[in-house]
């Protein structure tokens, strides 16, 4: 494993196809556990939309409650405390699958993830044995106290604080949260305070029955409105000094590192959201008919059809990538000789790179699908009779929750700097490498062409075109680098749309060695019609970053150089998004 990739490492290396995970690998007993839920939104969930976004009186417990005995809320857990002990990957399988669920899978998200985590990771001995069962059962309902009125991206800056009681016995916490999901019906809180003059957080585990909890009523949301979501107050709420978590201001880190996760499930709860849009958007455009046709023969839609898969595909294959990447450093670390609890938590921060990526083009693809499905559906789309209007607005939370995706792209080129300059990641040797690159000429040399090597390629300057404007700009800008944000982010639209794309290329790739070319044919085109939009988008913000800080022939030089590397030869886009489309027209749903 020492030559394992780390953490934002693919900037620099090229990743071989039989080092990623595809989904089509996950064993039969994944399956199995994926199946269980899908059918627990069939036949639980679905049918019950309209109740749940009234929120109806113990509604949301009584189903949070029915996941449990199904095992849904411990599909991490490990056995010790009542779960099935299954790897990363596979509770990621489990977000994806309630993904669907509208407000449900809100609410299951945030009591399987920032509710109950902290505490598995981070509590000792005796909380988890206290807590983590009852959470697993969904005895207990877990929600997590962060957010105030002025203290939103910058987290730490909370004014909730602890003071230690005469007695010693109990801190008394003082101090207003807002934004909490499952606030409402919560019998847990993770609450982060801090204690007297501290500069950093600190973590508590409060419990309901402690006292001094009040709350607002139900905020009246433009989405996710079965999920209970409260303002709760903290007035001089008496926690046993038993129940701070992990250690006096280690409060933030604990939020960073259970927000990655947050990251990287977002991706996979808005995937199986996605899939199931596609699918009601297909079946629509096939009943729809218009000028004595099915809408889903005109092009127009057919291409919306394509686009919208194409999307899902892609940053799917990302999301599992990297889940993969995290259960391989978790079992290294283990290996090595560090603590499950501590190794859980460093594999996931190896990539919080990946994570940020991904909850920003996962919750901007399904922007984007339900926008489409909003299309397809026309003046349907509009209606609340029709599915895509909750859709629709359930959506656009996920580009605010755990962390907005402005914050996301500037944590992106802020963590890979930071590796870089703690030498963790060689990013200055190619850098300065592409850089003496645009002084050479050329080299049209003809190569053999093994299957996807011409793709590789454009992959593999697509990230010289990255590290070329990366190294100009903190060669140019230096320390002032960090308060240009708009160059920031066309730095990260680069990273990003380089990762996706080699994800889905990477899947593609491997599918076609293992099921044969022909069943890999429109994974393949998938594959290219990603990559070739992206080469667009990738040159387009290079681009304006470079007229953002170039000047004379710097400037003119490294335009040449952005050229070069964002070059592709021609390829029938087109003709590839229908036959992508023609498959989920005849299949009637999605089927990648």
């Amino acid at each position: 494993m020492s030559n394992a990739i780390k953490g934002g490492e693919f900037v620099i290396r090229e990743t071989p196809y039989t080092d990623v995970f595809i989904p089509e690998e996950f064993d039969e007993e994944a399956k199995m556990i994926r199946q269980t839920c899908r059918d627990f939104l069939e036949t639980e969930v679905l049918n019950k939309l309209d109740r749940i976004d009234s929120q109806e009186e113990g509604l949301m417990q009584n189903l949070l409650e029915k996941a449990g005995d199904l095992g849904m809320l411990g599909v991490s857990i490990p056995e010790a405390y009542g779960g099935f002990g299954k790897n990363f990957n596979t509770s990621m399988l489990v977000t994806d699958a309630v993904g669907g669920g509208y407000s449900f899978a809100v609410a299951l998200s945030a009591h399987t993830g920032i509710g109950t985590l902290p505490i598995l990771y981070y509590g000792n001995d005796e909380q988890k044995q206290k807590y983590i069962p009852k959470l697993t059962t969904g005895e207990w309902k877990a929600s997590y106290c962060l957010t105030e009125p002025n203290a939103g991206s910058d987290a730490n800056s909370g004014r909730t604080s602890a003071k230690l009681n005469a007695e010693g016995t109990h801190y008394l916490i003082n101090g207003q949260k807002m934004w909490i999901t499952n606030g409402g019906f919560a019998d847990i809180f993770i609450v982060f305070a801090k204690i007297d003059d501290d500069k950093n957080l600190t973590a508590f585990i409060v419990e309901k029955d402690f006292g001094g909890i009040n709350m607002n009523p139900e905020e009246h949301k433009l989405g996710i409105k079965g999920s209970s979501t409260r303002q709760v107050f903290f007035n001089d709420c008496p926690v046993p000094v038993e129940n701070l978590l992990s250690e006096r201001e280690n409060g933030f880190k604990i939020a960073v590192n259970i927000l990655n996760i947050g990251r990287i499930k977002l991706g996979a709860a808005t995937i199986g959201s996605s899939r199931s849009i596609i699918t009601q958007a297909v079946r629509y455009a096939n009943e729809r008919s218009q000028f004595n046709l099915p809408i889903s023969k005109f092009g127009a839609i057919r291409y919306k059809l394509a686009e919208m898969a194409t999307r899902l595909y892609a940053t799917e294959s990302a999301t599992y990538r990297a889940g993969q990447n995290i259960d391989d450093a978790y079992e290294a670390l283990v290996a090595s000789g560090m603590d499950e609890a501590k190794a859980k938590l460093k594999s996931v921060e190896q990539f919080a790179i990946e994570c940020a990526i991904i909850k920003v083009w996962c919750s901007e693809m399904l922007d984007y699908v339900v926008d489409e499905g909003v299309q397809i559906y026309g003046g349907m789309g509009y209606s609340a009779e029709a599915p895509m209007e909750r859709a629709y607005r359930d959506s656009r939370i996920n580009r605010i929750f755990e962390g907005t995706n402005e914050v996301n792209r500037l944590l992106i080129v802020d963590m890979l700097l930071k590796r870089a300059m703690k030498g963790e990641i060689d990013l200055m040797g190619p850098a300065t490498a592409v850089a003496g690159e645009l002084m050479a000429i050329p080299d049209f040399a003809e190569e053999v062409q093994a299957p996807f090597a011409a793709e590789k390629k454009i992959i593999a300057n697509l990230k010289k075109a990255g590290l070329l404007i990366a190294g100009a700009a903190v060669q140019k800008l230096m320390m002032s680098l960090s308060k240009e944000q708009e160059i920031l982010m066309n730095i990260a639209d680069i990273i990003g749309y380089v990762y996706i794309a080699e994800s889905v290329l990477l899947r593609a790739e491997k599918l076609y060695h293992t099921v044969g070319a022909e069943a890999a044919e429109l994974p393949s085109d998938i594959a290219r019609v990603y990559l070739y939009g992206a080469i667009d988008k990738i040159h387009a913000a290079g681009k304006e970053a470079l007229y953002s800080f170039g000047e004379g022939d710097e400037l003119k030089m490294m335009l040449v150089g952005l050229r070069r590397f964002t070059k592709a030869e021609p390829f029938n886009v087109k003709d590839a998004r229908q036959r992508i489309a023609k498959k989920l027209i005849d299949e009637n749903r999605y089927t990648f």
